[in-house]
């Protein structure tokens, strides 16, 4: 049995196109979308310029969806994907000093769709269509990435995505997923870090962890990561992937950068990572890291 918000594309590929962010309604034209568009120049635009105040440099990376990158899987539905979202913000961007924080990830991910870089079952990118990202983000960030990262030893489990759960019956897959932590150790998590390294339920927003990596192989550097799922609090994307590539890395669960932290911290690189699905609400950097969460400086 199918479900509303998800279309089965070529050989079984799962797609969302509903949800609470109405993600088919991203690629379509009108005034909330163009207002929309200017709103997030704007961001990208005053994240830079606050940043280089502070002495540091920023990087914004947008995940693509899979109708981004899977266009040719479709099957039946018609998505202008030349009209996605990430991709108006890189168009908008194009010659303005806020295009250079900006990390292309969605030219990197179609020319990679061959391989298995995004879960069949699921919403999330692979560890190597991450590990792909991570590269890309790295190279942005004058840093360079760790090449044997996807080839550490991991588990192959039987999993459900976020997408086979809609089906009834549920619809699985079989995929290797590992931590990614061989030099770098965890010095900190809040409750709810803790509560979602656990597997049991609780908040995503909010949920902090912090790396340390003393390896002579590490970069000499602090960075601070915000993002969501895509990175996670489980060091086996994103996450785990620039953990083992910097002296210090914290990764705050949120869509929005607390400027008073980053302040307080001095970072020499902050990265912020979304979702293309979540560019449905422009950020409004007010979140707030509790006082009584915060690991050592």
């Amino acid at each position: 049995m199918t479900h509303p918000d998800l279309h089965v594309g070529a050989d079984g590929e799962l797609f969302l196109v509903g949800g609470t962010n109405r993600a088919l309604d991203a690629y379509r034209s009108g005034l909330a979308t163009w207002w929309r568009d200017v709103r997030w120049r704007r961001l990208v635009a005053r994240r830079r310029r606050r940043a280089a105040r502070l002495g540091l440099r920023y990087v914004q990376a947008i995940v693509p969806e899979k109708l981004t990158v899977y266009g040719d899987r479709l099957e039946g539905l018609r998505v202008d994907v030349a009209r996605a979202p990430a991709v108006r913000l890189a168009e908008g961007l194009r010659g303005r000093p806020a295009a250079a924080s900006l990390v292309d990830l969605v030219g990197p991910l179609r020319g990679a769709r061959d391989e298995a870089i995004y879960l069949r079952t699921d919403t999330h990118w692979t560890s190597a269509g991450c590990h792909l990202a991570y590269a890309e983000i790295c190279r942005a960030a004058g840093l360079a990435p760790r090449r044997d990262l996807v080839e550490r030893a991991a588990d192959e489990i039987d999993f459900v995505g976020d997408l086979g759960g809609k089906l009834d019956p549920p619809r699985g897959e079989r995929i290797r997923r590992g931590s990614m932590l061989r030099d770098a150790r965890l010095v900190f998590e809040n409750a709810a870090a803790g509560k979602l390294a656990r597997g049991e339920p609780g908040r995503h927003g909010g949920a902090h962890v912090a790396f340390a990596n003393d390896s002579p192989e590490a970069a000499p550097l602090r960075v601070l990561l915000f993002g969501d799922s895509c990175s996670h609090v489980t060091p086996f994307l994103l996450t785990g992937m620039l953990a083992e590539t910097v002296r210090r890395l914290d990764f705050i669960w949120s869509g929005s950068v607390d400027w008073a932290y980053v302040a307080e911290t001095r970072p020499d690189l902050v990265v912020c990572e979304l979702a293309e699905r979540f560019m449905a609400r422009v950020p409004a950097d007010r979140f707030r890291v509790p006082a009584g969460e915060r690991p050592p400086v």
